[in-house]
């Protein structure tokens, strides 16, 4: 789903789906969607802790990992555990691909990683450059070694050739032959990515050594401001996967995302093992228009004109951004790998373009559903994000759920699925009180700490405008704002939650505290969200009370998923006791657990006699079990076997995909029972 900033009271996904959605030991990249992010006070924090006019230095380092330490909401001192993991973060940095190191030197680069932090908080870094230049060493022999191989006239693209796309899969290699071995089936994947993109042999032969030229050049110009600054992102990412440092030109960066000016693709980039990822697709941006991105995809290249694509592989993530960034209405071409049962290579053109809020706002449309001789009217509310700001003249994602909500009421529908399989998160303030809409009175979300009482956010109103049958449909890509409505719904009973096993799981709050002029800034988690009943969002997320079959069911999409990513936690619960006589008035009358297992027994009976869910299992089996790209399948035409599984490939683009269907089918059951029980 997905690192997105937030203030306590107005918290947004972060990506990594998915979405949101990260993820991940990775910045995530933000293309034309809205953000909010907090700022602790300077007073007594890191400006006092670095000096007026200072750069980046060695000497600077020791007092802002302080300032991580004292105030990230898990770790309080530079442990054994972290002094682990940061050796694992500035190693995986280094040598993101594990085409560079043996693995005997990877081994003695962590060991020596560890021993080196007591040198660091002493103000030493002359490890950290002789790392470097190992690095810049080692690309100078890949560089030789790739102009040796693809200027041989005898060379030819290796179709057998089959390459483990997942670095940590596939290790270091074992020695130098296994090391040129993973030097020459690269070449290949490299080679047939641009043959399959249109360029001639030759001149793919020609792109491939410059390529390498110029990952020689950008690791020669690594100057010391930027070996620190990696050394400091490393020591962030080991906190946890949303923790990270700025450093002054990202920070600027990170100031256009949050504006709503950039002009783009409509994605949630991370930048993982040496891929940009797709984490999430924005409602309403370029992207969710043409349809064919998903996330997971891997971006492989980017170009202005479709004939002079630039190979991402390895490129750091702010640079890919700047490709794929342009004014509206222009195009860009991008390159994607897409793993599922089988590898499948394509190119999309997007046209660059403003999130549109119309295409992302909330849609209700009604659907007759026969069962027997009786005919149901149900209603279902598409709600994509938590859109808006504080401009009450500007689109509301609240204001739009009340009045359609209204409508549903009005209008007298016998049931409601809320749709949020696409929701990533938005604002904080619209989820709480969106929950409240479906409820009289309460707690809907709780933010804090281990050292501080969480603080609970309540529902704004005492009245409830739905008070029917409701299903809520949600998916893995369903994160952060998203979750805290589906954990709202879910624990006061109010309705069933349906869809993947579990939601996204991203459950934590960011906050970004500056720096002076020239030094970027710090993003740490200081927080988490709880729901009514105690359990915190992360990891875990929201787990349905019906799961569905799912493309979208696995763990590459999921907190759970990232480096080092922050345990789940509990606090006492704050859900009101239900049905009981003394008990607040909720406005409805809250699921038993019969009604519950009486949905699932009749659910799971559809779903084992469907073809289509059974085509999708199929395809979700394949796809784990892929963990290769073979050269052959990048040559061959795309496949969309997936997308018609998934509900998207269908002749109708109105067709329910499969898990609205059954929803729509287990909100009719609930409807059916509860005219049962009334008679």
């Amino acid at each position: 789903m997905l690192a997105q900033m937030s203030r306590v009271a107005r918290a947004i996904q972060d990506p990594r789906r998915a979405r949101r959605r990260a993820c991940r030991g990775a910045v995530s990249a933000l293309l034309a969607v809205a953000l909010s992010f907090s700022q602790l006070s300077a007073a007594g924090g890191a400006h006092a802790a670095v000096r007026e006019g200072m750069t980046l230095g060695c000497e600077t380092l020791p007092s802002l990992m302080r300032t991580y330490l004292q105030h990230h909401i898990e770790f309080r001192d530079l442990s054994t555990e972290l002094r682990e993991r940061v050796a694992e973060s500035y190693l995986r940095r280094l040598d993101s691909s594990r085409a560079l190191l043996l693995a005997g030197e990877a081994e003695s680069i962590h060991k020596s990683l560890v021993e080196l932090l007591p040198d660091i908080e002493r103000g030493r870094c002359d490890k950290l450059h002789k790392l470097q230049r190992l690095v810049v060493a080692r690309y100078e022999l890949m560089q030789d070694f790739v102009r040796a191989t693809v200027t041989d006239e005898a060379y030819e693209i290796d179709r057998e050739a089959v390459l483990i796309i997942d670095p940590k899969e596939r290790g270091f290699p074992a020695d130098e032959a296994a090391r040129k071995d993973l030097w020459r089936k690269l070449i290949h994947f490299q080679m047939a990515n641009y043959v399959a993109g249109g360029t001639e042999l030759g001149e793919a032969k020609t792109k491939l050594v410059r390529r390498y030229e110029l990952m020689r050049k950008r690791a020669l110009e690594f100057d010391e401001a930027d070996v620190y600054a990696q050394f400091l992102g490393s020591f962030a990412n080991s906190l946890d996967p949303h923790s990270d440092y700025f450093s002054a030109d990202r920070y600027e960066d990170f100031g256009i995302h949050m504006s709503l000016q950039l002009e783009g693709i409509g994605a949630v980039l991370s930048s993982r093992d040496g891929y940009t990822l797709v984490e999430e697709i924005v409602p309403g941006g370029a992207a969710d228009l043409d349809g064919r991105l998903k996330p997971k995809d891997r971006i492989l290249a980017v170009g202005q004109t479709e004939g002079d694509l630039v190979d991402v592989v390895d490129m750091d993530l702010r640079d890919v951004v700047r490709l794929i960034r342009g004014k509206k209405g222009s195009t860009v071409w991008i390159a994607v790998l897409r793993q599922g049962a089988t590898s499948e290579r394509f190119t999309a053109a997007l046209v660059r373009d403003k999130i549109n809020l119309e295409q992302g706002a909330a849609k209700l449309e009604y659907q007759e559903i026969q069962r027997g001789d009786q005919a149901f009217k149900v209603a279902v509310i598409e709600l994509p994000t938590f859109y808006g700001d504080k401009d009450p003249t500007h689109r509301q994602a609240s204001t739009d759920m009340k009045r359609l909500l209204e409508q549903v009421q009005r209008e007298g529908a016998d049931g409601l699925v809320l749709d949020l399989s696409r929701n990533g998160g938005g604002l904080l303030d619209y989820a709480v009180e969106i929950s409240g809409f479906f409820l009289t009175e309460g707690g809907i979300v709780a933010v804090g700490n281990s050292r501080q009482h969480a603080r609970v956010y309540r529902d704004p109103d005492d009245g409830i405008l739905y008070d029917g049958p409701l299903v809520v449909l949600t998916s893995r890509v369903t994160a952060s704002a998203g979750e805290i409505l589906a954990g709202a719904i879910k624990d006061y009973r109010r309705g069933v939650v349906v869809g993947d096993d579990h939601t996204f799981g991203k459950g934590s709050v960011q906050t970004v505290i500056p720096l002076r002029p020239g030094l970027g800034a710090l993003k740490l988690t200081t927080d988490l969200f709880y729901r009514p009943g105690g359990a915190s969002t992360q990891r875990a997320g929201v787990q349905t009370d019906i799961q569905l079959p799912s493309l979208t069911a696995s763990d590459e999409l999921g907190e759970i998923n990232q480096p080092y990513s922050l345990e789940a936690r509990r606090i006492a619960p704050f859900v009101p006791k239900m049905g009981s006589e003394d008990g607040p008035d909720l406005g409805y009358r809250p699921l038993s657990p019969d009604v519950f297992e009486y949905l699932r027994e009749r659910s799971a009976s559809r779903i084992a006699d469907s073809e289509r869910f059974a085509e999708i299992e199929e395809l979700r089996v394949k796809a784990a079990d892929n963990e290769v790209v073979r050269i052959a399948d990048l040559l061959e035409p795309e496949s969309s076997d997936e997308a018609d599984a998934q509900g998207d490939g269908d002749e109708d683009d109105d067709a329910n995909t499969p898990q609205l269907e059954e929803a729509l089918r287990i909100l009719v059951d609930l409807v059916s029972h509860k005219r049962v029980a009334l008679h």
